[in-house]
């Protein structure tokens, strides 16, 4: 019957004349992906990106999209018989992901390479080369769903849903993948637990049914990332003063590379009370501490805003959209109200979060739980505390006469 969906993929084709790129990062998230495409008849490529080469972090444990990773993503295309391509991304990695971390640390915000790396390397350039392999879709191994949006104006267009495991959700991480992506793009995990993939590989034999989960930041040897920082921009390292938000000079640290907001560990100085990183002064090299009360945050402001909902953010009313916000990946979505004013989208925080930083994301559902549709956000770009917060701050950071 025309315009019946005849695959698994809701794509309205017979499986065996349905080309689908599977992203291998050489983990048993993806090869399962490869390995239940094939099983069901699909005409599947494995394609993984190799995108940096630090030594030995191409072989330690979490890692991924390098050295051993490879090989084992190409042994999982040998057991299922599917053809299996390297693409040497390292230059573009380095350009869209690796450069623009060092920056943002420098710069005193907290990125999240993982963001720019679905936007630019895997959701935009392999996405593209999936296309030019005359691919129907491009599917991954991560935890999240996307399924036909019955509000859209046009049948194929799709929305994005967070997963049936919690525990595995990364919709956080994918929340800038833009409407078109997200048209074109199969999560064929979203609806099966870990545990469940685990047994899968065991299933099909895979080598990988065992392999240790990917660590977040796989470029970064060891979790030290103010290594890779002071590498790549020896000026970051240059030392400042330690102040406290009510104006007093604490002592020195060797480079704010070092710190991030609501950092209470590892400062270096003591007053008697536990003492927070509040905020990292670029522009003078000062790392700002104070009590934690000095963390609350009530409001933020986004840019480069991702927006998935089915209404244009101009048509948002003065009262905004209630919603729930996310503003780290280890914290659930709490409730939250989204305004775009003059130009400006800002999101009030209803309970307020605390070490809240610039560059992290500002994630928006619809709901709490696990069938919360995601609707979206954007980067932070700055953040309002309470009035007495932003007072001493704002003395501390003015100009000098």
């Amino acid at each position: 019957m025309p315009g019946k969906t005849v695959n698994s993929l809701d794509i309205d084709k017979d499986p065996r004349d349905t080309r689908v790129v599977v992203a291998m990062s050489g983990g048993v998230d993806s090869s399962v992906v490869a390995g239940l495409l094939a099983r069901e008849g699909y005409d599947v490529l494995g394609v993984t990106l190799q995108l940096y080469d630090h030594g030995a972090a191409v072989h330690r444990a979490g890692a991924c999209c390098a050295g051993q990773d490879i090989d084992d993503a190409r042994r999982v295309c040998e057991v299922l018989g599917i053809p299996h391509y390297v693409l040497d991304y390292e230059k573009r990695f380095q350009e869209a992901v690796i450069n623009p971390f060092a920056e943002s640390y420098v710069a005193g915000e907290t990125p999240i390479p993982c963001v720019a790396c679905n936007q630019t390397v895997k959701f935009a350039d392999l996405l593209a080369t999936a296309r030019d392999l005359g691919a129907d879709a491009l599917a991954t191994g991560h935890y999240i769903r996307s399924r036909a949006n019955p509000s859209a104006d046009n049948p194929g267009r799709r929305a994005l849903y967070r997963p049936i495991d919690s525990e595995r959700d990364q919709s956080y991480f994918l929340f800038a993948t833009t409407q078109d992506q997200l048209d074109y793009v199969r999560f064929p995990l979203g609806e099966l637990p870990k545990i469940r993939t685990r047994e899968l590989a065991e299933e099909m034999g895979l080598t990988v049914a065992q392999k240790a989960d990917s660590q977040d930041i796989c470029f970064v040897p060891h979790g030290k990332y103010a290594n890779v920082i002071e590498k790549l921009r020896p000026n970051s390292a240059l030392a400042g003063e330690i102040v406290h938000i009510d104006g007093r000079v604490l002592g020195e640290h060797p480079g704010i590379v070092h710190f991030t907001i609501g950092q209470r560990r590892g400062i270096g100085v003591a007053v008697g009370d536990p003492l927070y990183v509040v905020h990292l002064d670029a522009r003078s090299k000062r790392v700002i501490v104070g009590p934690r009360e000095a963390l609350d945050t009530r409001r933020l402001i986004l840019r480069d805003m991702n927006w998935l909902g089915d209404f244009a953010l101009d048509d948002l009313g003065p009262e905004g959209l209630s919603c729930f916000a996310k503003v780290r990946s280890t914290r659930p979505p709490r409730p939250a109200v989204l305004r775009y004013e003059n130009g400006e989208i800002s999101v009030e925080l209803v309970e307020g979060e605390s070490g809240v930083a610039p560059g992290q994301a500002c994630v928006l559902y619809s709901a709490p739980g696990d069938e919360a549709r995601v609707f979206g956000g954007g980067f932070i770009d700055r953040s309002e505390r309470s009035a007495a917060a932003e007072a001493m701050l704002a003395n501390l950071l003015q100009p000098a006469a």
